[in-house]
């Protein structure tokens, strides 16, 4: 980018914008108001897009910005929730409770607060706020909330919140406290339906059911409001390489398939990035999804 200026003596000049000191983002990402990023369970992209019983989901992608080349880091479930809420695995391989609780790693929820922002993580079923119970259900023939698919409870401490990157237990609510006022939700929630309604142990029809009653007002919101929904899931069934889908919908969202190869530490930089926070763990070394979203030029520095 140049500044053209006349001389006197009639000679066009160029001067680089860079050399009076003034720095170009060629293209910046949106800074929403709210963003909200549900985590799915255990599906491959071949099961879902493009598959009749998960209507909503797929008007979404058709709608959105639909990953066709997006991979979760590992298997099982638990590793890729801190993986993706970290930039790592914090040395858990399986879906047992961890122990040396509570991590002080640096985690999004973390950052996102002590950058002046907010965050809240709602589990479906979850029985109380703040709950650090390894499950909960209403029926004891069914699964329903599960720890390892909640990956902030692993920071939770009250005695020093917002230090040593520890979250509130106030951050660790059920679903029921989703607000249907979506101006109240927080920067960033995250939300992880039960087990019935992930499609971990319930049917893909059942998940997308539950997507559509559950999250479908705040998408349509999302588009007037400068907000956004990210739906993704956490691994696939084992069948198709760990390639998931991944769908960005909501206001600046450019519509269509994007093919770039992705994974959750790029989605977690992405997130970084949308609100300048500090990368953890190995989000530093991941690529920002910057071509889904609608963006001008940004000059900083003038």
């Amino acid at each position: 980018m140049k500044l053209k200026i006349l001389a006197s003596c009639g000679l066009v000049v160029g001067i680089s914008l860079e050399m009076v000191g003034v720095q170009v983002k060629a293209q910046t990402l949106p800074k929403y108001d709210h963003v909200v990023l549900v985590i799915e369970e255990n599906r491959s992209y071949s099961e879902v897009i493009g598959y009749a019983g998960a209507p909503f989901i797929n008007s979404l992608a058709t709608n959105g910005a639909n990953m066709t080349s997006a991979f979760g880091i590992e298997h099982p479930s638990q590793p890729n929730y801190l993986d993706l809420f970290s930039g790592s695995n914090q040395g858990i391989t399986n879906n047992g409770t961890p122990t040396g609780l509570p991590f002080s790693a640096p985690n999004l929820g973390a950052s996102l607060i002590k950058s002046g922002y907010s965050f809240t993580g709602y589990s479906e079923t979850l029985p109380s706020v703040g709950f650090t119970g390894d499950s909960f259900t209403t029926n004891n023939s069914l699964n329903m909330y599960m720890r390892k698919h909640n990956p902030w409870v692993n920071w939770q401490d009250d005695t020093s919140p917002d230090t040593k990157n520890h979250l509130a237990s106030t951050t660790n609510q059920p679903f029921t406290a989703f607000p249907s006022n979506f101006a109240l939700l927080s920067t960033l929630s995250i939300v992880v339906p039960n087990e019935q309604n992930d499609m971990h142990d319930g049917s893909i029809d059942a998940g997308d059911s539950w997507l559509s009653s559950n999250i479908g007002a705040y998408a349509t919101w999302a588009k007037t409001h400068n907000s956004l929904l990210i739906v993704t899931w956490d691994e696939d069934d084992r069948t198709q390489n760990n390639q998931v889908p991944l769908i960005f919908y909501g206001a600046n969202v450019k519509t269509g398939s994007y093919s770039n190869t992705v994974n959750h530490f790029d989605l977690l930089r992405t997130l970084e990035d949308m609100y300048s926070l500090p990368y953890a763990g190995a989000s530093s070394s991941g690529t920002t999804i910057s071509g889904v979203f609608s963006s001008v030029p940004e000059p900083t520095g003038l």
